[in-house]
């Protein structure tokens, strides 16, 4: 960021990209490529990025290569407010430290899952929110009921964010009637798009961010959307989201790092492996995957 540019006050906002990791085939972090990616986020017109986040495998991470990816992502964004590291542990102690190291690295936000070793009652979850907000950085909720077994509905959301656990939320569930019960429970909460496949649903009801997969391998052609989108263009979002949907899709699918990271190498990025247990994309799906994106490409979304 440069001396004159003005601070931003809501740095979660607009599109944030959750960032894979760049692995050489040995399954090492290639960190030069992986800030070469961040930086061509940017230079697109991406709003910032997610590191650490389910997107970047951050189950797989050592504590130093969790506190390195945010290095790295500070440094090529330019600017920390770009940088909304993922946080999310089984113990929360561990959650407001990874928060802390975030803080220091200069990140502008954290993302955070509630607690998911568990199916844990509402006074838990209400508490690790807590535990982790006392770091000092503003925390995204992550609401993603598949996966983690709790659900943060609209009425929990609102107490965390009465609370001052909160300010937003990257909203998974597909559920797209949520996100008006959750502006009448909660109007001060942010409604960040979780899933690539209900961007347009979500951005009409009131979604002021995206944290985002597509972009990965399609910058410019998923920033044109979300910005119309967000606009209420639909003269302009409707085509572009009816032409990118294929590839949107996969963001909610089991293999979605496999399918992006895919999807990355075939126009030119580097995706590369994912870390073991995953398994490379059986080969019908690595054709699907392959046949959306070239689409995309010839009708010129990259």
């Amino acid at each position: 960021m440069t001396a004159n540019a003005p601070a931003r006050t809501s740095p979660w906002r607009g599109v944030m990209v959750a960032t894979p990791l760049t692995l050489r085939e040995d399954r090492s972090i290639d960190y030069d490529a992986y800030a070469a990616h961040v930086r061509d986020l940017v230079d697109a017109g991406c709003d910032g990025v997610v590191p650490n986040g389910s997107l970047g495998e951050y189950q797989t991470l050592s504590d130093r290569e969790r506190v390195e990816i945010v290095r790295v992502a500070v440094e090529a964004a330019g600017d920390g407010a770009r940088v909304m590291p993922g946080v999310s542990s089984y113990d929360s102690a561990q959650s407001r430290r990874r928060a802390e190291e975030a803080a220091e690295a200069g990140a502008g936000s954290v993302l955070l899952l509630p607690p998911n070793g568990y199916r844990c009652e509402d006074a838990a979850v209400r508490a690790h929110y807590a535990e982790v907000a006392a770091a000092g950085l503003p925390v995204v909720a992550y609401n993603n009921p598949y996966d983690t077994k709790v659900d943060l509905t609209p009425r929990l959301l609102a107490q965390l964010h009465a609370e001052g656990s909160v300010v937003a939320v990257k909203e998974f569930s597909g559920d797209v009637r949520r996100a008006y019960e959750i502006a009448e429970e909660a109007p001060g909460l942010d409604l960040l798009v979780g899933a690539d496949d209900v961007l347009l649903e979500l951005a009409l009801a009131g979604a002021v961010g995206w944290i985002a997969g597509c972009p990965n391998m399609l910058p410019a052609g998923c920033v044109a959307l979300y910005r119309a989108a967000a606009a209420g263009d639909l003269a302009t979002a409707v085509p572009l989201y009816r032409r990118l949907h294929p590839l949107l899709r996969w963001d909610s699918k089991p293999e979605f790092v496999q399918a992006i990271k895919a999807s990355m190498d075939i126009v030119g990025r580097h995706g590369g492996p994912a870390r073991p247990p995953r398994l490379p994309l059986d080969a019908e799906a690595l054709a699907a995957v392959r046949a959306a994106t070239e689409k995309a490409r010839a009708e010129g979304l990259d």
